[in-house]
């Protein structure tokens, strides 16, 4: 039985994850390992999760030497198994790719293109992409997009009020992690099969920080747009924007690089709270800064959560995911305090205890942990088992 890799690579961080392939093409991949690498650069850091709960300093590290230090790491799991696949999250998928796809050499190049749609993240997904292909050259490496879950959106979320000819050069909302609401998806069809059919708002609330509107499992609404910058407030980013903003900032002498950084890296819960993009260190923390951008957090996920509802006409469950989702038991509490009027109520108690059922309204509301690698293993062994029928 041969294994496959999946690597999610971030600006600063790369999630890897080994799985035994299945013997066949229902099989769902069986984990083996998983963890990161930490702070890429000059001081990153192997951490492995599970039983090994392994700490390895690995010095100084870019996405190739990261992709090494894994392989040297998980020699020992693979146990002279082949990896026969390696799949990559990639975030953006532009108009073109609606499904996980085979990575030869024409879609790189089409992905390279894609580079100024996502330039905090494409480029470190193609590098990660180009390590595995020269660390496994035999293998079949798959890419699985972020924006693909919501490619079908109906026109009115998918445009912007601008001249036509804009849309059709590809300016439109392709909402992004998909890959995320993909996985949590799965988890309503197979647990909550009711309420995988009618209307639930799903929160991807962690660094980077989305909702998405579905209704019988299709994505209707995002609040993510043309870039990862929409919507929501996020650790660095920093969410809706009044465009006349940057004509300002423009107008005072910044260019596209200063705005980008300021966009990218110094605004969202970071620069509101001029301490850090921690929420558990803002959680903490006595500063009224601190307590004024966790505020503006909630605010922004209450008020596009009726807008999601707008969207739905209705809602008929509410599910919380990512880091701060999965773990901020008072961040939820917060968002769904006083939303009783769309049948929203939260069980204190399950909520405090991390529970998946955390709700008490008509509505439901549950906490689910999303699981993006898990979806990529999917489309590998979907892959491989293709080609061991073509």
């Amino acid at each position: 039985m041969s294994v496959l890799l999946t690597l999610n690579a971030g600006s600063s961080s790369i999630k890897f994850a080994v799985y035994l392939t299945g013997k066949g093409p229902g099989d769902e991949p069986e984990l083996l390992q998983a963890g990161q690498v930490e702070n890429l650069g000059p001081v990153a850091q192997l951490v492995l999760k599970g039983a090994a709960g392994q700490v390895i300093d690995i010095g100084p590290a870019d996405h190739t030497s990261a992709v090494a230090a894994i392989l040297r790491t998980l020699d020992p799991v693979l146990k002279g198994r082949a990896v026969t696949g390696v799949g990559h999250r990639i975030v953006h998928g532009g108009k073109t790719f609606g499904a996980p796809v085979r990575l030869t050499d024409q879609v790189l190049e089409q992905l390279e293109a894609f580079v100024p749609l996502a330039p905090l993240h494409q480029p470190h997904n193609l590098a990660a992409i180009r390590a595995a292909i020269a660390a496994f050259p035999e293998a079949v490496q798959v890419g699985c997009f972020d924006t693909s879950f919501h490619k079908g959106h109906p026109f009115v979320n998918d445009t912007f009020g601008l001249p036509r000819r804009f849309y059709d050069q590809g300016v439109r909302r392709y909402g992004f992690h998909g890959l995320s609401y993909d996985y949590i998806t799965s988890c309503l069809r197979r647990d909550w099969p009711e309420l995988a059919k009618g209307r639930v708002v799903i929160a991807h609330l962690g660094n980077g920080a989305s909702m998405c509107a579905l209704k019988d499992g299709r994505s209707m609404g995002s609040t993510m747009g043309f870039s990862a910058l929409d919507g929501l407030p996020m650790g660095t980013r920093c969410g809706q924007l009044d465009p006349g903003v940057l004509l300002y900032l423009m107008d005072q002498g910044l260019g596209v690089q200063e705005i980008t950084q300021i966009l990218y890296h110094e605004s969202g819960l970071k620069g509101l709270s001029e301490l850090s993009h921690d929420m558990r260190i803002l959680l903490a923390s006595d500063d009224s800064k601190a307590r004024e951008a966790i505020e503006y957090y909630v605010f922004r996920i209450r008020r596009e959560l009726g807008g999601m509802a707008a969207v739905l006409g209705g809602i008929d469950g509410m599910v919380f995911c990512g880091g701060i989702g999965e773990n901020a038991s008072e961040i939820r509490a917060r968002v769904i305090d006083g939303m009783g009027f769309l049948g929203l109520e939260l069980d204190a108690k399950a909520n405090a205890a991390n529970a998946t059922k955390i709700g008490s309204g008509p509505a439901q509301v549950l906490m689910i942990r999303t699981d993006e690698e898990q979806v990529i293993a999917r489309a590998v062994a979907k892959e491989l088992h293709a080609g061991k029928c073509d």
